[in-house]
């Protein structure tokens, strides 16, 4: 079993002191939009791998590259648009399956767009992309690999708690086949807030989905 520690849009303050010790993961998920500094300090404490995808408050590649140094805005904006994208010491999982720490995992970051910002996705988009992970997916069995073992999303499968009126916290319509077509044992997203308590897991198929926000622990068996 492999002890994943997963987390997501909400900084845990307890993570910061012997809670990270003593849940003593293998693996480290970020499901977007976490400052990079800490996730760079769950990676160098716990001393285990991270895997990420983005969210869509975090910056985007283009961005930063498109806006030049300016001397007259603040150091601390200046340096953040110089730094390189992702936390330090972390894998992109966007887009990607990668295999560690045990364990096969896919991931997909962002969300459907609601104001055109950085990693925001049409539902066409969201779907060709699922696509081509699903695609991904076919040709690593046909190759004889392992299942994928864990999903990791922003954003939660349509109908999976998310509010299809609000614009900004839409699930994806094109996770609900890909879950079914890949068949992962977990699914990981964040973005859905539970301001009013923590949100109950859902099954959709052989795959358990669970909201991450702020962090949950996960015994996965690879």
């Amino acid at each position: 079993m492999t002890r994943v520690l997963a987390v997501a849009d909400e900084v845990h303050e307890p993570l910061y002191g012997e809670l990270l010790r003593e849940l003593g993961p293998n693996l480290i998920i970020s499901c977007g939009d976490l400052p990079f500094d800490y996730l760079e300090y769950l990676v160098t404490v716990a001393n285990v791998p991270l895997l990420w995808v983005p969210g869509n408050h975090d910056p985007s590649p283009a961005r930063e590259q498109a806006i030049p140094s300016n001397p007259l805005r603040p150091d601390y904006l200046d340096k953040a648009h110089r730094e390189p994208f992702g936390p330090p010491g972390g894998v992109a999982l966007d887009g990607r399956i990668v295999e560690i720490a045990g364990l096969r995992l896919a991931g997909i970051g962002g969300s459907l767009n609601y104001s055109d910002g950085p990693h925001q996705y049409s539902e066409p988009q969201m779907r060709r992309r699922a696509a081509k992970l699903r695609l991904r997916a076919r040709l690593a069995r046909v190759a004889g690999r392992n299942p994928i073992d864990l999903f990791v999303s922003h954003i939660p499968p349509a109908g999976c708690g998310d509010d299809p009126d609000d614009p900004a916290h839409r699930g994806a319509e094109a996770f609900l086949r890909l879950l079914l077509d890949v068949r992962p044992s977990w699914m990981l997203h964040g973005h859905i807030h539970p301001y009013e308590g923590a949100l109950p897991d859902r099954t959709i198929g052989v795959t358990q989905v669970v909201n991450v926000v702020p962090y949950r622990l996960l015994e996965v068996k690879g």
